[in-house]
């Protein structure tokens, strides 16, 4: 074999490693250029979102007492924390407004129940009658 093959070969072995890492890099900028993008779009769409820090006035949104269902039943107080408000809350307050929440969930769940045996003619349960 003669010497200038040696050559042909080693250049012909790099010409093509560097296409092979020339098309690695071209996919990898497209699929980070494609991940940026997205990155924008949920950026917009998360924008819309308001996350004011927690004011004297700021920190607590009225809301309609419809229900999330839209059969017209208030679901709890009518006041709900606007979002991203609870980053800057005190966590006393924070957990006084779960509990708070949650009762009143517990409450609108046994009202709904209580209707709906209504309804269907079904007995009540006791636990349902007494109030706590």
């Amino acid at each position: 074999m003669p010497w200038w093959t040696w050559i042909v070969i080693w250049i012909a072995l790099i010409s093509l490693s560097l296409l092979f890492y020339g098309v690695l890099g071209v996919r990898l900028f497209r699929q980070f250029m494609a991940t940026v993008k997205e990155l924008g779009e949920a950026g917009d769409r998360f924008s819309n979102f308001a996350s004011a820090p927690l004011t004297s006035g700021s920190a607590v949104v009225h809301v309609d007492a419809v229900g999330s269902n839209g059969d017209g039943e208030g679901t709890g107080s009518g006041l709900r924390a606007a979002p991203g408000s609870a980053v800057f809350a005190p966590p006393a307050s924070m957990r006084h407004d779960y509990h708070a929440s949650k009762v009143a969930r517990q409450e609108a769940r046994r009202l709904r129940r209580i209707r709906r045996k209504a309804e269907r003619g079904q007995p009540q349960a006791l636990r349902d009658i007494n109030l706590r």
